[in-house]
Order: C-alpha cells, then sequence, then structure tokens
C-alpha cells in the first residue's frame, strides 16, 4: 500500500499510559469516591467562559457491581464541594457531569486497565491487525495481561494496541 501524498501523515495509534494521579484534582477527588466504595476513573477540570467544567466517570470496586443514577448522584453530591475547594471557586461557578464507565466503554488510558482488572476487554492488536478478547488479570506502565480463553495468559504491551473497550 502506498502512502498518502501531499500534507497527510499517517499516525501510528497507540494506547497511551498517563498516571493517573499525574491528572490535576485527580488524586484528591479519588480519595473522596474511595471514601464512598467508588473508583474514579476519568477526571476533567475545563475553563470555560469564567466558570468550569467538571466531567467524571466513577466505577464500583467490585468489576461485578453496575454503577446506576443515584451512585452518579451521591458522587456528584460529594465532589461538586470538593472541586469548588479545590478550585477557589463558588460551587455556581462549576457545572459537573458525574458518569459510569458505560457497557462499551473505549478504554482512553491505559492506567485505565488497572482500575478495570477482572473485566474482559478486547483490544486491537496492531501486530495482528486484529482483536484479542480476555479478562484484565494485571497491568503496569507498559502492558496489560489478559486471560484469553483457550490461549491463556497474554501480554500485549501498550505500544502495540491501536484501542480497546469493554465486553459485554
Amino acid at each position: 500500500m502506498e502512502p498518502l501524498k501531499g500534507s497527510f501523515f499517517l499516525r501510528q495509534v497507540v494506547l497511551e499510559y498517563t498516571a493517573l494521579e499525574s491528572i490535576p484534582y485527580f488524586s484528591e477527588c479519588s480519595a473522596e469516591m474511595e471514601a464512598l466504595g467508588y473508583t474514579l476513573v476519568e477526571l476533567k477540570v475545563v475553563p470555560r467562559s469564567g466558570a468550569f467544567h467538571v466531567s467524571a466517570v466513577i466505577a464500583s470496586g467490585d468489576p461485578g457491581r453496575d454503577i446506576g443514577v443515584s451512585d452518579c448522584s451521591r458522587a456528584h453530591h460529594a465532589l461538586l464541594p470538593k472541586i469548588a475547594v479545590l478550585l477557589g471557586r463558588s460551587e455556581d461557578d462549576i457545572y459537573m457531569e458525574v458518569g459510569s464507565p458505560g457497557i462499551e466503554r473505549n478504554i482512553k488510558n491505559a492506567a485505565e486497565f488497572a482500575v478495570f482488572t477482572g473485566r474482559l476487554v478486547r483490544v486491537w492488536d496492531r501486530n495482528e491487525g486484529d482483536w484479542v478478547s480476555g479478562r484484565i488479570v494485571s497491568s503496569d506502565t507498559k502492558s496489560v495481561v489478559l486471560d484469553v480463553e483457550g490461549e491463556g495468559s497474554r501480554t500485549e504491551s501498550y505500544d502495540d494496541i491501536a484501542k480497546a473497550k469493554f465486553l459485554h
């Protein structure tokens, strides 16, 4: 296959690892969620027109338990005052959404594999050009170990994963 000509560049897509603790306000908010029995998966704090838009995704510590509306409401009530203090702003200056990962979540950050240990996922292996499905056994900053049915334990380097998502 011939590469595209002109000003277009083909980009190799890989799943990147960003330590969750390096995300602004994540550690403080994660502790707040753990106190309620939840795991903070994702946190985005974006300034917008003099206010802040906060988006949080929470999961249950138990891979077999789903997050419902009441869980999101409980997390919202706990996180909003915490974020307001961290930002030094009034709660009126913050628009906040709290949601669950969903049953077909695309894993956006390789650090999420540790959060979802025990869940079934599928990863697109760039070397094979196909999906590999398995249960997350463990992960670190470079790779994830999946228990693949009929194959056993398989280590996938994040450099070889183009995308990943939950299996339902």
